[in-house]
């Protein structure tokens, strides 16, 4: 691993990212085309029809030119671990971003389903293109919108994607870190999940979402089975992170 990948503040791409913060919050871009160019990154160096190649080609993208927040390569390993033992038919997936680990899940599960809801339809599209050089654009849905909207994105799940009463195998959270147990409880107000099912929550530790960790601990053993990952922060080893994943036992 090279000095930068240890040292992420030595990059120009991880200062900027912080500059872009605020754009990052009101747009869920960076404002500095990094998203896009992503996507032509892999359209021209992954070979098209190949997952691993385009998962490659993004974590180049990442490391090299500019730092990205997908799930990345580390916490992507404890997600790819998870999908292989929910064994998922659907999935859901709160904040798609590039379509990073919507592309993970649908390599490791090649027979399920995934819906990804996303706030930004600028990144729906990004991760629509890489999707489809992937090969994996009949198996992934992109609903642009917030479980929180009143409504309309939770009724669009249940009508046009079967989110149904017990129907989800897998749930992954990578979205706004405020909106994590909100949106969990809003899923278990629809009885979406079933007994067994797993849900996946990155960056519980950087940027942090406290309010849901303190959840699952305090309904450790009733509710939930939780299991804390320790990793890092995406695409450096310097910022450490945690990884919740936490079976369903209601």
């Amino acid at each position: 691993m090279s000095l930068t990948q240890q040292l992420p503040f030595l990059r120009w791409s991880s200062w900027r990212f912080l500059a872009g913060m605020p754009s990052f919050l009101r747009t869920g871009q960076i404002g500095d085309g990094r998203e896009a160019a992503c996507a032509a990154h892999v359209e021209a160096t992954a070979r098209r029809g190949d997952p691993d190649d385009v998962l490659a080609a993004i974590d180049t993208f990442a490391y090299e030119k500019s730092m990205l927040v997908n799930v990345g390569d580390e916490k992507g390993r404890l997600l790819d671990a998870a999908v292989r033992r929910a064994a998922p038919g659907l999935v859901l997936e709160l904040g798609t971003y590039c379509g990073y680990s919507a592309l993970r899940m649908a390599r490791q599960a090649p027979s399920a389903r995934i819906c990804s809801v996303e706030f930004s339809a600028a990144n729906a599209e990004v991760a629509q293109r890489i999707w489809t050089h992937a090969g994996v654009a009949d198996r992934i849905s992109c609903v642009v919108g917030t479980l929180g909207d009143g409504g309309a994105t939770l009724d669009t799940l249940a009508s046009d994607h079967g989110v149904t009463a017990g129907a989800l195998d897998l749930v992954f959270i990578d979205h706004d870190k405020r909106a994590y147990l909100p949106d969990l409880r809003r899923i278990l107000t629809r009885e979406w999940l079933r007994r067994g099912s797993i849900v996946v929550a990155d960056n519980v530790g950087v940027p942090g979402a406290p309010g849901y960790r303190a959840y699952m601990r305090g309904n450790q053993g009733g509710l939930w089975h939780t299991v804390e990952h320790k990793a890092h922060v995406e695409y450096q080893s310097l910022l450490p992170d945690l990884v919740l994943e936490s079976e369903y036992l209601g």
